[in-house]
């Protein structure tokens, strides 16, 4: 008897291999399906939010309230002819779109949705994926998707498309560093390269143990800004600043490849909203009460989330486009060096060194007014001319 149960021992390992393949798959099915209703829902509720702040009506004609509009829109693309540039890069052009919207999938996919769900007796976590090295991941992905919009604009044969893409990589330069310190910065308070482990660390009381107040709300607000950058979302969407270049990286994109680079951006739009809530605001965590525990983490973070995307929505009804220019001063004379010096004090904070403390903000103080004489001097000159000021 015992002989039979060891010879069964590899069939049990290969069952229980294929069933955590099949349980994954579902997860990922079901994800993906999610984001695409996702992006939909986003797409209609960005319309409809600025045409009430503009006084006006918005969709109104396809399914209740217009509901149906994206899914119209959607479907009218998928069946437009696709062109393709006398002189694209073949390969490439058709290649870019994928770019663009893979790393948005990615991403999300190590983002904790809620706590743990039993289904069957199976328990497993509200989360597609949580690999050691989750917050790595999502920097590389946020990192890869410029490749997308910087590949479209160079394979499409045209100088529009062209400064549109060279617009993204450097604009990309600008705030990338900015973003990976303040994302540091949480993984120096938990401990830990997990997100679920992120997520943990700040469950312990109830909003003040959010990374949001730990690190001193200044992260979040650099985080914000570069994120909102990095989405290309008003007012920092100058890769595609209709007044300057025609339509931007995608100008000779048509039909359904132009649909994935919007798809994309809303799909990013709502990752990168869910990431914000995952490493400031405590993910799923809040109140619980006495029934149907398993739900309330999820609409916790759903409430959370859809704060932000209603924020986007607002900035970008609110705010004009920035001066390239300004994004730049923005992101290289503000951002990095705000984001370096708040993580050296966070560091210092946490190995209790406040002297440490002391000498980074008067280091802080001290380059700041060095900064400003210089600008000032500068600004005098140029006023002057070179004979005057001398």
């Amino acid at each position: 008897m015992t002989a039979a149960l060891l010879a069964l021992d590899p069939l049990y390992d290969v069952g229980v291999h294929w069933a955590q393949l099949v349980i994954a798959l579902i997860k990922v099915v079901v994800v993906f399906g999610v984001l695409l209703v996702s992006v939909m829902l986003m797409i209609w509720f960005e319309r409809k939010v600025i045409s009430d702040m503009q006084a006006r009506i918005g969709p109104n004609r396809a399914g209740p309230f217009g509901i149906l509009q994206t899914l119209a829109d959607g479907v009218k693309l998928f069946f437009k002819e696709d062109l393709l540039p006398e002189r694209a890069d073949r390969f490439v052009f058709k290649l870019a779109p994928y770019l663009s919207l893979v790393p948005a999938f990615v991403a999300f996919s190590i983002v904790p949705v809620g706590g743990d769900v039993t289904v069957a007796h199976h328990t497993f976590e509200l989360q597609l994926a949580d690999p050691p090295i989750g917050i790595l991941l999502l920097l590389a992905m946020s990192s890869i998707s410029v490749y997308g919009v910087m590949l479209a604009g160079w394979s499409s044969g045209s100088k529009y498309p062209l400064l549109g893409s060279v617009r993204a990589s450097a604009q990309m330069v600008s705030y990338e560093a900015a973003l990976g310190m303040t994302v540091i910065m949480t993984v120096l308070l938990a401990g830990t390269l997990s997100t679920r482990g992120i997520v943990d660390s700040q469950s312990h009381t109830f909003f003040a143990s959010w990374n949001l107040i730990r690190t001193g709300i200044v992260p979040f607000v650099i985080f914000m800004v570069a994120i909102t950058a990095e989405l290309n979302r008003p007012p920092f969407d100058l890769v595609e600043a209709e007044q300057e270049l025609v339509g931007g990286f995608h100008t000779e994109y048509s039909a359904i490849r132009f649909a994935m680079f919007f798809l994309a951006e809303f799909m990013n739009t709502i990752t990168m909203s869910a990431v914000i809530v995952t490493l400031f605001l405590g993910g799923p965590d809040g109140p619980r009460f006495h029934f149907v525990t398993w739900l309330w983490p999820i609409l916790w973070f759903l409430g959370k989330t859809l704060v932000f995307l209603f924020v986007y929505v607002w900035l970008r009804a609110a705010l004009p486009r920035l001066r390239y220019d300004q994004l730049m001063d923005l992101g290289w004379k503000v951002l990095i060096p705000l984001s370096l010096a708040w993580t050296l004090v966070v560091a210092a904070v946490l190995v209790g060194s406040w002297w440490g403390v002391g000498i980074i903000f008067a280091l802080v103080v001290a380059a700041g007014l060095l900064v400003r004489a210089i600008r000032v001097g500068v600004i005098r000159r140029e006023e002057l001319g070179e004979e005057g000021f001398a």
